[in-house]
């Protein structure tokens, strides 16, 4: 088969590879139809070579069809159309029965003290093969993939594999009330969604802050305010500006330690390295108020000795974060997937659709943000 395969760093090339197969009788083997790249997927690109291998086969947004299904897997037949969540879970252990399916006991990775597998996300997820390929092996499929309906899109469904349930826990995470102001800082894929679900839940008023053009006119679409935060002197003093002082009762922080400002930044010869990775958050601490709360989605790893835990303090502020726990979720994201008014706008939440064979230079694209890239799904 085809598939994406990392050979270094922002070195993707589109291989021929074995086929997966049964090897669990918890296994399924599926024929991938749709299978998207996401945000994180680009730190894989350019950022997390030293947890990655040579041959890896990335992506963990994927839905298609069942090939077969091993001895143990009941709720499955070939040809059951399915999205694959992209945490691995068993749906049995005390933790998936508490609804953390991101730390799913069976297959976390223990000696390495991190949570569930991750399907394509790096050995210390795992090393689990991923879903950007013609076909994908998906263990503990007696629990995981999720059943959808054989009309309509791919795209009707693709994103309950990570964006819609991410984007969902997010909002839910940051207590959004009925009349609340939200504050979004990020406004990709995950970002792009929480506007569109805060806004859904009955938030009064939500502010989208980012400095991509096409990204901050997208969620103007949706009903959001928008900051540019590279026209403002300071996002905190405009936020407080806009909100008569009050500022935002909850905040998303969709941006995690790779905002703009606090990457690793090189032109020609010269190499600057900034240190303080917590831009977003600085933020994001910034614009909550007093009491408020404080949702992180993006993605953060390592020890921060700058954490602004005073601030924290200070405010007395709500924190909540972590992996989307996917089939938690199912339940209440399938209504709005299925109705025929779209109300999340999913079908035509796709920017790019291209080929499984193009996949190494709409990978630039969308790390380069060029041409409008927001969200791209690559059809094998």
């Amino acid at each position: 088969m085809k598939a994406v395969v990392w050979h270094g760093k922002e070195d993707l090339r589109v291989d021929s590879v074995p086929d997966p197969r049964i090897e669990e009788p918890t296994d399924a083997v599926v024929r991938v139809t749709a299978t998207a790249i996401c945000g994180s997927d680009l730190h894989l690109y350019s950022k997390l070579y030293p947890v990655m291998k040579k041959g890896d086969i990335i992506g963990h947004e994927a839905m298609g069809i069942v090939e077969e299904v091993g001895s143990s897997v009941k709720r499955l037949a070939p040809g059951d159309r399915v999205v694959v969540p992209f945490n691995i879970a068993c749906g049995s252990c005390w933790q998936c029965v508490d609804g953390f399916q991101s730390q799913c006991v069976t297959t976390q990775n223990t000696s390495l003290r991190k949570g569930a597998s991750l399907f394509g996300y790096t050995h210390l997820y795992g090393g689990v093969p991923g879903g950007q390929a013609e076909f994908l092996r998906v263990p503990q499929a007696h629990y995981g993939p999720i059943k959808v309906s054989p009309e309509g899109p791919d795209e009707r469904y693709l994103f309950l594999s990570d964006v819609l349930p991410t984007a969902w826990q997010a909002v839910e995470y940051a207590d959004v009330e009925p009349g609340a102001t939200v504050a979004v800082l990020g406004l990709g894929p995950i970002g792009q969604m929480c506007v569109r679900i805060a806004k859904h839940r009955g938030a009064a008023r939500v502010i989208g802050v980012d400095q991509v053009p096409e990204r901050l006119a997208l969620a103007a679409k949706w009903g959001a305010e928008t900051v540019d935060f590279s026209q403002v002197k300071d996002v905190t003093d405009e936020i407080w500006a806009m909100t008569d002082g009050r500022l935002a009762d909850s905040v998303i922080d969709a941006v995690g330690m790779e905002a703009a400002g606090s990457r690793v930044d090189s032109a020609l010869t010269t190499v600057k390295v900034q240190t303080d990775k917590l831009v977003a958050l600085h933020h994001a601490l910034g614009v909550v108020r007093r009491g408020g709360v404080l949702s992180i989605s993006g993605v953060y790893s390592g020890a921060f000795p700058r954490f602004p835990l005073g601030d924290l303090f200070d405010k007395q502020i709500t924190v909540r974060m972590g992996q989307a726990n996917v089939r938690r979720w199912i339940p209440e994201l399938m209504p709005l997937v299925e109705e025929s008014s779209d109300p999340l706008g999913l079908t035509t939440f796709a920017t790019h659709q291209p080929r499984l064979s193009e996949a190494p230079e709409f990978y630039k694209l969308f790390q380069e943000k060029r041409d409008g890239c927001i969200k791209v799904v690559l059809k094998p």
